[in-house]
């Protein structure tokens, strides 16, 4: 196998630690310029995850890093106030992004680990040394659980498979990846181009183009035409959220996917680490509405005619019903059978339907 085929796309390596900064690459103009954001505290980091400076996995790294930098920003705190600071940088970040649960997650283990846990009521000093070990060993695991996912999402895919993938699954497409080629398997993508960030046909596209792909991009309307047209006979997304009882919340526009997939009898896949115990069923997700003005804008430059307005909610649910497996860490489950992750050993998985 090539080498050019097993390098790590750009992207999955996008935030970076930078003495007492962090530099987040801009994925809102990502692949046309490769530029940083610069943040020097975690309000910093806050802002940039709001402003979409990075998104899907990207906001997990940011959440660990800006974790790192406010405990710098206490190292001065004295016993409790250490910890009490460093409690309210987290529940700041948490609110940035509210439906995808990577910082909710992440702030949490820190938290355990350090100021919820046994350091308490450490000083400023011991406790940034803590959180910047809890930060980097919940980056590790976070790695390894998509490693894991990947091979179990590979194995779904036939060799030859023609995938069609909607927003930028990130460490769970690049796991994917990599595990197929591994199986000597080839895939092809088609790519939604997914309005109004484009992370389909810049984000995943690119990253594909690094690992020695050449993606299809179609815009968002032409997915049920791909499946009628024979373009892609299996979709395969990423999950920010999967309920207990099944729910896949996505990217706005994964709805649309799964309804098309069904009726063209195409297998809809869903990928996430595991679902969420915090919520049994949809009304326990808070789907973030964003700022209607940004569908009115593509990469910066109005596209809509003045006088209108946008709407905007940015992520969807689809059904159970319209799933036909998710993929986790530990395994492949049926929709209705997903909380059975918990029961699994590391690795489990069905056979395919």
């Amino acid at each position: 196998m090539s080498t050019a085929r097993r390098a790590v796309p750009v992207l999955a390596d996008s935030v970076r630690r930078a003495g007492d900064a962090v530099e987040i690459l801009d994925r809102r103009v990502y692949p046309f310029e490769r530029r940083w954001v610069r943040c020097t505290t975690v309000e910093d980091v806050a802002v940039a995850i709001e402003r979409m400076v990075t998104q899907s996995s990207g906001t997990l790294f940011a959440a660990t890093a800006g974790m790192a930098l406010a405990a710098r920003e206490a190292r001065h705190a004295g016993p409790g106030k250490a910890a009490e600071l460093l409690r309210a940088a987290g529940r700041r970040l948490i609110a940035t992004r509210p439906t995808n649960n990577h910082i909710r997650d992440a702030v949490h283990a820190i938290l355990a680990a350090t100021a919820d846990g046994p350091l308490a009521d450490a000083d400023g000093e011991r406790l940034a040394e803590a959180v910047a070990a809890a930060a980097a060993a919940h980056e590790a695991a976070y790695r390894a659980r998509s490693d894991a996912l990947g091979r179990n999402a590979a194995a779904l895919l036939p060799d030859g498979a023609r995938v069609l993938t909607h927003c930028w699954a990130d460490a769970y497409l690049i796991a994917t990846v990599h595990a197929a080629e591994d199986a000597g398997k080839r895939l092809s993508f088609v790519c939604t181009e997914t309005r109004p960030y484009l992370q389909g046909a810049r984000l995943t596209a690119a990253a594909l183009v690094e690992m020695g792909y050449a993606p299809t991009v179609i815009t968002d309307g032409m997915v049920a035409s791909a499946f009628a047209d024979g373009l892609a006979d299996v979709a395969l997304v990423a999950a920010d959220r999967v309920t207990m009882d099944g729910h896949v919340v996505n990217k706005v526009g994964t709805l649309g996917v799964a309804l098309a997939a069904r009726e063209f009898g195409v297998p809809f896949y869903a990928l996430v680490q595991a679902p969420d115990p915090l919520a049994p069923r949809l009304a326990d997700v808070v789907i973030e509405h964003r700022d209607g003005d940004e569908v009115l804008h593509v990469l910066g430059v109005r596209s809509a005619a003045e006088g209108t307005r946008g709407h905007y909610p940015a992520f969807d649910a689809t059904p159970p019903h319209l799933v036909t497996r998710i993929v986790t860490e530990r395994g492949v489950y049926e929709p209705a059978q997903v909380a059975r992750h918990f029961d699994a050993p590391a690795r489990e998985q069905e056979s395919p339907a």
